[in-house]
């Protein structure tokens, strides 16, 4: 099973097109050591080349782009992305499905009943690629055991419902169900090798999560902000972490506190926002995060399990 970070940046990517900050003016001016990363996307592949999207950003097109295993066959309209899995409704996870219109059959879109409804009315991308190439939705369901994307063979996929917040579009922000917010535990049938796909999570709090991790072999977690007011330290707006629906990495109870209790596994943040010092690759905070056997993950990162 190979899976590939996509994007490894959260909503507006990095360097953000309207940011100054200190982590995007040194990023362009080239005055840090980062990289460039687009908005969070991942993909997994079994057997063969058929390969599964987890979520689908607004830089879809050119990730694929980036990624030649991505790249159409025979017949001369094709692709070898198989189907998509959504983790949430979240604009910077969803929109890219927009730039898949040109699809020469239905799209296969595994999501939750919370997402569909978010993506049938509010934001309603479902209905709209109606009108091009279709969608075949099928039930994410967060109460059933593993299951296989026909499709897709050799690598197993199942939701486990975390803490976050629904999209500030939707009507039932600020009043969540268990389905507006997933994780993926996915499985390599071969192996029996198993990683954790997280890329939102505001908690760490989760029934069954801690059973789950302790079982992961990889873990791709949220890392989108550094500290709780890290927004308003870099002057970038007045909302906390937690008020976003992400747990900090630094402080009591934060990522690097849950994360160290599972050493044995590969952990690696994903969905970093434009403000965080990690992305600066001599700053304290990143030497501290890899003191803790922490990654910061970037675009175009693989790993086979």
């Amino acid at each position: 099973m190979k899976i590939r970070i996509l994007g490894s940046a959260a909503g507006g990517g990095f360097p953000q097109w309207n940011c100054n900050c200190v982590q995007c003016s040194g990023c362009r001016q080239g005055s840090i050591q980062s990289k460039s990363r687009t908005q969070s996307s991942a993909a997994v592949r079994g057997y063969g080349n058929h390969w599964v999207l987890l979520n689908a950003s607004p830089d879809i097109r050119s990730q694929i782009e980036q990624f030649i295993p991505l790249s159409p066959g025979d017949p001369i309209r094709t692709s070898p992305i198989s189907a998509i899995i959504l983790t949430d409704s979240q604009l910077d996870h969803v929109s890219g499905l927009l730039f898949l219109r040109e699809a020469g059959q239905k799209l296969i879109i595994y999501c939750t009943d919370q997402v569909y409804e978010d993506l049938m009315t509010s934001f309603p991308v479902l209905r709209i690629l109606e009108s091009y190439c279709g969608v075949e939705r099928r039930v994410l369901s967060i109460s059933e055991d593993h299951f296989e994307i026909p499709e897709a063979p050799g690598v197993k996929f199942k939701a486990l419902p975390v803490s976050g917040k629904a999209p500030p579009y939707s009507p039932h922000r600020g009043h969540e169900a268990p389905g507006h917010n997933v994780a993926l535990t996915i499985m390599c049938a071969a192996s029996g090798k198993t990683a954790l796909y997280a890329p939102g999570l505001a908690s760490s709090t989760v029934q069954g999560m801690d059973r789950v991790l302790r079982e992961s072999d990889l873990i791709l977690a949220d890392g989108s902000f550094w500290s709780e007011d890290e927004l308003m330290t870099a002057g970038c707006g007045k909302k906390l972490a937690s008020d976003m629906g992400h747990l900090a990495i630094s402080g009591k109870e934060g990522m690097i506190e849950y994360l160290s209790k599972y050493p044995t596994s590969r952990r690696i943040l994903v969905h970093m926002n434009n403000t965080n010092p990690i992305l600066d690759e001599n700053s304290e905070e990143h030497k501290y995060l890899w003191s803790h056997g922490i990654e910061v993950g970037h675009d175009g990162l693989e790993i086979e399990l």
